[in-house]
């Protein structure tokens, strides 16, 4: 019985190869992706307890790459283990080595993928201000570049085992990239530009700036535009480009503020009240704890009244509390101007007239002509 089933398998065949060898090869591919399966389920567990434990970031990035095996790429591998142990012909048996090639390349690029995109991860976030990832534009053209450079590699290399000639396909993508360059220059120019943005910082994701006649806070930077929250309520958005060409005012990095301000009094004024203006005005700004003095002048002799200028530091950056120093002194320096006796000026002109007509005058009267010179 057993002789007639062992001669069963071996005489009866399928495409040429007998009924033991599929047999075996079956058996061959199931445990060998049984094994597999095992072995990467149980070094995962391993590293993916050290990595809870808090044994590094390597650990953790271990777990994290061996979490992209793909089990599809395994059961395929293992399957080309079964067919290694088929009768095949020689030109078969080159095809199912490229076939290892491919499976090995994608599998290597999946682990490769995963750890440059947890590196990047890692090192955005830790030169990150406040400690956390954000998907920046640098952050997101980095991580695209790297990406579409290394599947690229991928590509030309499982090509080449093939056997296909990638020297004219490189030519030729060179020339259709040159083509596709050309036809989005101004998407390209805005993707640049974004780069430009994140290497050179002149604004960050918060900041208040003013480009031109719009002022906003910046919500987002992505890699064609930029969007940006205006006092009003409604978002802007500008291509990258136009903020490059643009002459930037970044009010978030404002560590101080320098205030000059005017006010002006009458020409009633005397000297005296001019000096104990100045050295008032001074002591008002001394006394304010947010404020530094810089300096307060009788500047000139305007067309209609005195003009002083003064010249003093917010330490705060804020706009509300700039606002509340400079209300506080105006209120002080209006009650400094009441307790000297002087008076603010407002705009005016004083008109001569060099000669006036005699009001005792009488008019000249105009004769009128009579009826009969009409006659």
């Amino acid at each position: 019985m057993t002789e007639d089933f062992i001669g069963f398998f071996t005489a009866h065949t399928i495409l040429g190869i007998s009924l033991a060898n599929w047999v075996l090869a079956f058996l061959a591919a199931t445990l060998s992706y049984l094994l597999t399966t095992t072995a990467i389920r149980f070094v995962f567990r391993k590293v993916q307890a050290r990595a809870s434990a808090g044994n590094g970031h390597l650990t953790y990035m271990a777990s994290e790459v061996l979490a992209a095996t793909s089990t599809t790429l395994l059961l395929l591998a293992s399957i080309l283990v079964g067919i290694g142990l088929l009768d095949l012909p020689e030109r078969w048996l080159g095809r199912v080595s490229s076939l290892w090639f491919v499976v090995a390349a994608l599998q290597v690029g999946l682990w490769t993928n995963r750890a440059l995109a947890l590196g990047l991860h890692r090192y955005f976030s830790r030169h990150n201000a406040t400690g956390t990832f954000q998907a920046s534009a640098l952050a997101t053209l980095s991580l695209w570049g790297v990406k579409v450079l290394l599947w690229a590699v991928i590509l030309l290399a499982m090509l080449s085992n093939l056997g296909v000639n990638i020297t004219a396909f490189v030519a030729s993508l060179g020339v259709g990239g040159i083509a596709v360059a050309l036809a989005v220059q101004n998407i390209l120019g805005d993707v640049f530009a974004s780069l430009s943005i994140a290497v050179d910082k002149p604004f960050e994701v918060g900041d208040f700036i003013v480009v031109g006649t719009l002022a906003g806070t910046v919500e987002h930077v992505g890699l064609k535009t930029t969007r940006i929250r205006s006092l009003g309520g409604e978002q802007i958005v500008m291509a990258n480009a136009d903020m490059i060409g643009s002459t930037i005012q970044n009010y978030k990095r404002l560590q101080e503020r320098r205030v000059v301000f005017e006010f002006r009094l009458t020409y009633e004024c005397t000297s005296e009240q001019i000096r104990q203006i100045t050295q008032r005005v001074e002591s008002i700004i001394k006394n304010e704890k947010q404020a530094r003095f810089d300096r307060c002048h009788f500047r000139s002799f305007g067309e209609s009244a005195l003009e002083f200028e003064t010249v003093y530091i917010v330490l705060d950056a804020s706009y509300n509390v700039y606002m509340d120093v400079q209300q506080r002194i105006n209120l002080a320096i209006m009650e400094a101007v009441a307790e000297l006796d002087a008076t603010f000026a407002f705009p005016a002109r004083t008109v001569h007239v060099a000669s006036l007509p005699d009001p005792t005058a009488q008019p000249a009267r105009t004769q009128q002509p009579s009826r009969a010179q009409h006659a």
